[in-house]
């Protein structure tokens, strides 16, 4: 299954006297978004109000600009192998049209960046990074892919990546192409059109909502958005951007890199043991180490935290646990759905087992500029969308 969004496209090279621009830039200007430099893009952090763009996503849908994300490309006989090398995830037992959450670890076992990866083809697979990463994870492919029959190729340039996401996303997309979204399973990608353009649909997301991911040629970008807000007006769909996106992905309990997830962090201390398939065949990067620490007592755990007063957590605040210092805020924010402060933290594991007794209330709070608000530790994570 070829991927037609990148068949044919010659990789560009991107200006870098600043910012790099996305396809979609100068719509964004249009819409009024307030733009940042996020990880050496400018990206639109919202377009009005975050609180009402978070809302439209839980409520009907939403539309991301993602293009900042970065895009690889592994061909050849040995891209399963490489990649299964290169990742503690098992690639090599994914389907074609399949995709897969996965993360790419130092020797230690301490994670580098969090991926999805999509197997195109039998030879062919497209692993999506994050923008800050996107050149060191291409390097370190290639690196672990050295002496098989494998090649790694940055394709950032070459696409437009365009989430709509929210309860409403398929009633929206569903005219507009020629994909069978009812077909289009979680975790799956197609080749398909939308808008009349050729792109590479996937049913993926960052929000905690139903939504799609459509992977377009970047001249095709403007069109696709601009066709999926006017079928999107009548169903409630507003353009959201980088904060809403973030508050979006808090809620789902959903890891951001450089927050929960760094190089002094396994997946086993972000309770994302799972994606690390010591089962499978081969050696990889990192297996000693992720194999002892996958039958160590865990020394610290991701928690959820729910602030009781109205002061909010943020990332760096310290979690006190009886007025002693036991962990760290590594995500914190106004929930609009709980409407309470929520956060992510790290904290001991002694603390997160006794926090979550019943009779814990009034020992957990968090350091808010010097006062100590109170918390209550909730599983994760703090939403999920209705069946």
């Amino acid at each position: 299954m070829t991927d037609p969004a990148i068949t044919g496209l010659a990789s560009t090279v991107p200006d870098t006297t600043g910012p790099r621009r996305t396809p979609l830039t100068q719509v964004h200007e249009r819409l009024g978004a307030t733009l940042t430099d996020f990880a050496g893009w400018l990206m639109p952090l919202r377009y009005g109000s975050e609180t009402a763009e978070h809302q439209a996503v839980r409520t009907a849908a939403g539309l991301f600009d993602l293009s900042h994300m970065g895009e690889l490309t592994v061909r050849g006989p040995q891209a399963a192998a490489a990649l299964d090398y290169a990742l503690v995830g098992n690639l090599a037992a994914l389907r074609p049209g399949r995709a897969r959450y996965t993360m790419i670890c130092a020797d230690d076992g301490g994670v580098l960046d969090d991926l999805i990866v999509y197997r195109l083809a039998d030879t062919e697979f497209l692993v999506v990074a994050n923008a800050a990463n996107a050149v060191a994870v291409a390097a370190l492919l290639r690196n672990r892919a050295a002496g098989m029959n494998a090649s790694v190729t940055d394709r950032t340039s070459d696409y437009a990546l365009i989430a709509i996401q929210g309860p409403r996303s398929a009633d929206i997309l569903g005219p507009l192409t020629d994909a069978s979204l009812g077909d289009v399973k979680y975790y799956a990608s197609y080749p398909a059109t939308v808008a009349g353009a050729a792109v590479l649909l996937a049913r993926t997301g960052y929000t905690g909502e139903d939504g799609f991911e459509i992977f377009a040629r970047p001249q095709d970008a403007e069109g696709i958005w601009t066709t999926l807000s006017k079928a999107g007006a009548d169903h409630g769909l507003v353009p959201a951007g980088l904060a809403a996106r973030d508050t979006l992905r808090l809620e789902a309990g959903m890891p951001l890199y450089g927050s929960e997830l760094g190089p002094n962090m396994t997946p086993f201390d972000a309770g994302l043991g799972r994606v690390v398939k010591l089962d499978k065949p081969g050696d990889f990067v990192g297996r000693a180490a992720l194999a002892a620490r996958a039958q160590a007592a865990p020394e610290r755990a991701l928690v959820g935290l729910v602030g009781q007063s109205r002061r909010v957590p943020r990332h760096g605040y310290s979690v006190l646990w009886d007025g002693a210092a036991c962990g760290t805020v590594t995500s914190g924010a106004p929930s609009p759905t709980l409407g309470a402060p929520i956060a992510m933290a790290y904290v001991t594991a002694a603390v997160a087992g006794e926090a979550a007794r019943e009779d814990a209330a009034g020992r957990l709070a968090v350091d808010v500029r010097g006062r100590a608000e109170p918390a209550k530790l909730v599983p994760l994570p703090f939403y999920r969308r209705p069946a």
